[in-house]
């Protein structure tokens, strides 16, 4: 659990999906939003909220993103911000592969992928997404795959050898 408190967090609405349930007396309409929360700087977090008013469900879904921000660990070269290998995510039949891109390279991604990448302030990367397109399904599992991403010296560190003989 990260600490929000005095964080400079920047939020970011990636979905919004209006939901109908049809009822004896009509049609009862309610918003669900999904909202990617980042601080760019390796903290970034996902959340979903429904109500009857569109402000209302942006709103409890901010804040449920801020009670789920997880780290993320980020290569750092000069101005490249970048992974450190490449990962992949899997939520329901969506995978999304995750590469790490040379600098200046920018986001090629997807909308919802850019979206919470970008919060996680990551600059250069490569991303594809295989299967189920849903929104919700997506940003899950790039939540999924930034969440798995280790530093690579502990990686080094627990098999007992250098980085060199590792990532070749």
């Amino acid at each position: 659990m990260i600490d929000n408190e005095n964080l400079n967090l920047i939020e970011e609405t990636v979905f919004i999906n209006r939901i109908v349930k049809v009822t004896k007396g009509g049609r009862r309409f309610r918003i669900a939003a999904l909202v990617a929360v980042g601080v760019g700087n390796g903290k970034v977090g996902l959340g979903y909220g429904k109500s009857k008013e569109v402000p209302d469900a942006i709103s409890k879904a901010t804040n449920s993103a801020k009670k789920n921000m997880v780290e993320v660990f980020i290569k750092r070269k000069e101005n490249n911000k970048t992974l450190p290998y490449e990962v992949w995510g899997v939520f329901g039949s969506t995978k999304v592969l995750l590469k790490p891109a040379r600098p200046g390279t920018g986001i090629i991604a997807g909308g919802i992928v850019r979206s919470v990448v970008s919060k996680a302030g990551i600059t250069d990367i490569l991303s594809k997404v295989y299967g189920n397109k849903n929104p919700m399904n997506v940003a899950k599992a790039t939540m999924i795959a930034l969440s798995s991403i280790e530093n690579p010296s502990e990686i080094a560190k627990k098999r007992g050898k250098s980085l060199n003989e590792i990532f070749q």
